[in-house]
């Protein structure tokens, strides 16, 4: 099993969690397909990571990177930064900037 994983990502989980169902149990050369054509922008962080994971399985492990398979994918809640905005009346609200964790595992096909 080959790993790969992006901290901190500025995307909150929820939308990260729309893009990786899309993609979750196919092959590397499907995935890549799925993620040129997806137009959300947490879209390019997973191709991304997912180009990490297939290097890594290439360089460290000696697998071609054709010939994997994604077993598992993940986007898990990471901090959230939390900012003011002015409103009416002298009071502010909060606005929170969630952030993410995203991971991938790959394994070879059987």
């Amino acid at each position: 099993m080959v790993r790969a994983q992006a901290k901190y990502v500025r995307s909150s989980a929820r939308k990260a969690r729309l893009v990786c169902d899309n993609f979750r149990g196919k092959s590397v050369p499907e995935a890549r397909a799925i993620l040129a054509v997806t137009p959300r922008a947490v879209a390019r962080d997973w191709s991304k990571l997912l180009e990490s994971a297939v290097a890594n399985a290439e360089h460290n492990h000696d697998l071609v990177g054709e010939d994997l398979v994604i077993k598992s994918v993940q986007a898990d809640e990471g901090p959230t930064i939390k900012r003011f905005r002015p409103r009416a009346q002298g009071r502010a609200t909060r606005i929170r900037k969630r952030t993410s964790h995203l991971t991938i595992l790959l394994t070879p096909k059987d």
